[in-house]
Parts: C-alpha cells; structure tokens; sequence
C-alpha cells in the first residue's frame, strides 16, 4: 500500500468536514441563531448560508410563522365569588428570533403564566353575567396586555380568544332553569299574541261580512221595491189605458174574500164592513149590461118599438143579503158565510146574464118566446 493514499485520505475527509461544517441551508419560515465561541452572532435567513467551521455553532432553530398555543383549563374567581374554568386559545408569531431566544428562557411558560393572571384582572372585575356576555371585551383586554408585555421578547401576539367558560354545575342548573322558563314566557307571549290576532281578523271579517249582508240585502230590499212599484205603475196605468168597467173591478174585489180564511191556522178574521155594498155593486154592474134588464125610457127619434120586437124582459131584480126584517145579530163567521154564498151566486147570475147578452141566437130566442 502506498504510504502516501493515507494522508490523502485524511485530508479528503478533513475537506469534506470542512465544507459539510461551513455550509448551513436554512429552510422557508425558519431563523438559525448562529453563536461564535458562545456568543451570539448573527440569525441565519432562508437559503444557502456559510460559517466558520468549528469557531460558529447554531445555538436555537425557529419558526416563524403564526403558531397557535392552548393553554388548560384554569380556575378564576369572579366578582360575584363564583369560580369558573376558562382555557383560552392564542395566537402568536415570532418577529424576532434573537429577543426570542435570549429574552427569555421559555417564552410559551411566560406567555401562559401571563394570560392566567391577565385573565384573573379581568374576570375579577366582572360577575358572571357579564363575563359570559363580554368575551369581545376580554379578549381585547388580554390582546392589549400580552402585546405590550411580550413585544420585548420578539413575539407578537395577534389574536387571543376565550374557547370556553365552564361555571360550576349547580349555576348550570339554575342557569338552564332560568333559560327555560325564558322561553316558555316567550312561547305564551307569542300564543298569546297569535291568538290576539287571530281573533282581531276574525272580528275584522264578521264585520266585513255583516256589513256586506247588510248592503246586499239593502241592495235587494230596494230593487225588489222598485220592481213593486213599477209592477204596480205598469197595472195602474193598464187599467186606466183599457178603461176596465166595474164589472170587472167587483169581480177581482170578489175573489179576494175567500183568502181571508184560507188558512188552517186562522182563528179570528174580519169581513169588511162595504161586503154588501160591494155585492150590490157586482149584480148591478151585471144587470145594466145585461139584455134581459128593464129597457131605458124611449127617447124622442127612437124606432125600437116600431121594430116588431116584443117588450123586454123585466129587470132581474138585485139580489140581497137576507131579508129586510133580519136581525143583523149573527156571528161573523156565519155572517161571512152566508155573504159568500149570496156573493157567488150573485156572480153565477151575473155570468149567465152576460153569456146569454153575447149570444145572438141566444136573444134571438129569447125575442121570439116573448112575442
């Protein structure tokens, strides 16, 4: 073996430690603090970096991107002396690496150690409503002190949040009680406020609704009475246009007695006082039109008599209600009765008289029987 490959070896080796100690690749996010005989010397950025071999040492190795830390649940005293368990959630970053490193000895302990005695200032001055309503509060609060203090250890602290509020279990109960009994009065108030409105509307639409009736069955009231009206104009003027005789107005006056006591349920009528003026009326409207009634007094001119004819039948005499002595002391039922039977038979009369005055062979016979 050549004597000389050892020393060239050793040399190879001593070079490639050289080299291997000189170089340092620090990787993205990351600080290298570099110390020379133990004393700090410079932080190491991102990349390919050298140093002296064997005189520099990379002391600490930071992160540097936003880190989150969360602490354990501590106990805290309100104001209302009522203890509660809150862990809290922080987010940090290192902006200095040197002041992180050497400003401190553990920087996560002091910033805990920090939030557990912030957070007691501050929970101490407040009971426990408000601290379960005020956690924007609390969180600045903290923000503001943890900043302040750990700004000359190189961290920032961004953002500190309260993850839960823990009160002890019987001030769950009586909360969840409360709670309750919170929800079940706003459950009545809003029954109650349903129901309310609901029986305004319905008020509202029995209004709308009889008020519609109303004007319909105003609507209706007033057509229907002007239809009578017009009914009764149109016969008014009917009967004045045709010039009805008053045979015809007994006959219609006639028609209607026989209504008043059609009904079963009729114990007591009235039969008008004008009955037998009214009949009266009847047998003679029909016996002055009728042939066989007494000829009027010949007037001067008249050739009648020269006509051959016999004489004309005697007038039929007007039939009347009873006989003149009667005593008018009967009941009105038979009154009425009685009156309606002389009445019909006074219009039976009246329709034979007529049928046999617009018959000519009818007359014609009844001229020749008297001749």
């Amino acid at each position: 073996m050549d004597p000389l490959v050892i020393p060239i070896l050793v040399a190879a080796l001593v070079v490639v430690f050289l080299v291997a100690s000189t170089v340092r690749i620090v990787p993205q996010a990351r600080r290298y603090n570099v110390e020379r005989f133990g004393r700090y010397r410079r932080t190491l950025q991102p990349g390919l970096n050298l140093v002296v071999p064997v005189a520099d040492r990379i002391n600490t190795k930071l992160d540097v991107r936003e880190q989150v830390y969360s602490s354990d649940p501590r106990p805290v005293i309100t104001e209302d002396n009522l203890v509660v368990n809150i862990d809290t959630v922080l987010y940090y970053q290192i902006t200095d690496p040197r002041a992180a490193a050497y400003e401190v000895a553990d920087y996560l302990q002091a910033i805990d150690q920090l939030t557990v005695t912030t957070l007691r200032n501050v929970i101490g001055s407040m009971d426990l409503e408000e601290t379960l309503t005020s956690r924007e509060e609390i969180n600045s609060r903290l923000r503001a002190v943890l900043d302040d203090a750990t700004g000359k250890w190189g961290i920032r602290v961004n953002r500190v949040e309260i993850k839960a509020i823990d009160p002890p279990h019987t001030i769950k109960e009586a909360m969840e009680k409360q709670m309750r009994a919170e929800r079940d009065k706003r459950a009545a108030i809003l029954h109650a406020e349903g129901e309310r409105q609901a029986k305004i509307l319905t008020a509202e639409g029995t209004r709308q609704k009889d008020i519609l009736e109303a004007q319909g069955t105003q609507q209706a009231m007033i057509l229907r009475a002007d239809g009578e009206a017009k009914a009764v104009e149109l016969v008014f003027q009917a009967v004045h246009r045709n010039n009805a005789d008053p045979k015809v107005l007994a006959y219609k006056y006639l028609e209607t007695l026989p209504h008043l006591a059609s009904s079963d349920n009729n114990t007591f009528w009235v039969i008008p006082g004008e009955l037998t003026e009214a009949v009266r009326t009847v047998t003679r409207a029909f016996g002055e039109e009728s042939p066989a009634a007494s000829p009027e007094p010949e007037r001067p001119g008249e050739t009648g008599a020269g006509d051959g004819e016999g004489p004309a039948a005697p007038a039929t005499p007007t039939p009347q209600l009873g006989p003149a002595g009667r005593s008018v002391s009967l009941d009105a039922a038979t009154a009425a009765d009685e009156a309606g039977k002389q009445a019909a038979a006074a219009v039976d009369d009246a329709r034979a008289e007529a049928e046999a005055a617009q018959s000519p062979q009818t007359s014609h016979r009844t001229r020749t029987s008297g001749d």
